[in-house]
């Protein structure tokens, strides 16, 4: 696999908001995607422009880390060990093999073995990682707190992960264990104040970034925010991004934004 690309982007910001993009990315080492089915070079379960919709995070003095690679090279959402983060439901693994609608990834005989996942993890998942934990520990020494927010998005129908539609904003706190309490109705609070109805802890309370990094006894906190693609874009190929829907969705998650700034500041 190439070894000279980035595994991310990342501009440190000068707030203690850190705004974390791991599943945006759609670079696929070429030898691996001939390796690919049709269905799984369409990168379908991409979180497409993501890092587009959060594109104002800059100029609130977040900081910003986007991942290069597809998730399908290796989630970065992932426990490095491949346990599953949902027990009782349906979960993708490290290395996916199977897309959200449950179609191969990979040609017959093509799949990673285990050697290969460990090669992706060391390559892939763990400087992503680990940059994270170091600009949420840059950011708690300056700032005395540090808040993760993990920026998501999913279609809005996956049978596979739940029934129907899915709520168009789905905020995760691990059950409440990743962020103080009053963050979390901050943050809840500022993004009802919008036109999109929000769910607190439902199917998604948040992956492997934001349970790791949540430890709010220690100053870190985190956050994760699973937004419904039809909010912003089109869901089936070519996935085109519809800038009207995007102008109305991005006041909401900028306010949400706001809310974690102005909790960090009347708690510190």
């Amino acid at each position: 696999m190439e070894n000279d690309t980035p595994v991310y982007d990342c501009t440190p910001g000068r707030t203690p908001l850190l705004v974390s993009i791991p599943h945006c990315g759609t670079q696929v080492p070429p030898e691996l995607l001939t390796r690919f089915t049709p269905e799984g070079q369409l990168l379908a379960d991409t979180d497409w422009y993501v890092d587009r919709l959060y594109d104002f995070a800059a100029g609130l003095g977040a900081g910003v880390i986007a991942a290069r690679w597809s998730r399908y090279v290796i989630d970065l959402n992932r426990a490095p060990d491949g346990n599953t983060l949902y027990p009782g439901a349906s979960n993708t693994e490290l290395c996916p093999t199977t897309t959200f609608d449950k179609q191969p990834i990979y040609l017959p005989g093509a799949e990673p073995d285990l050697g290969e996942i460990g090669r992706r993890r060391a390559r892939y998942w763990q400087p992503y990682h680990d940059r994270v934990a170091e600009e949420l520990t840059r950011l708690r020494d300056l700032h005395g707190v540090a808040v993760l927010w993990e920026a998501h998005s999913i279609r809005s129908r996956v049978p596979r992960f739940f029934d129907g539609r899915l709520t168009d904003l789905n905020l995760g706190s691990a059950d409440g264990r990743s962020a103080d309490p009053a963050l979390i109705a901050a943050v809840a609070e500022a993004g009802r104040g919008g036109p999109f109805a929000l769910t607190v802890d439902g199917r998604f309370k948040g992956g492997f970034l934001t349970r790791s990094n949540g430890r709010p006894s220690e100053g870190l906190h985190a956050l994760q925010m699973e937004l419904a693609q039809d909010l912003y874009m089109e869901e089936t190929p070519p996935f085109a991004y519809r800038e009207a829907l995007a102008e109305r969705l991005q006041p909401t998650l900028q306010a949400m934004l706001q809310a974690v700034l102005a909790w960090v500041e009347s708690a510190s």
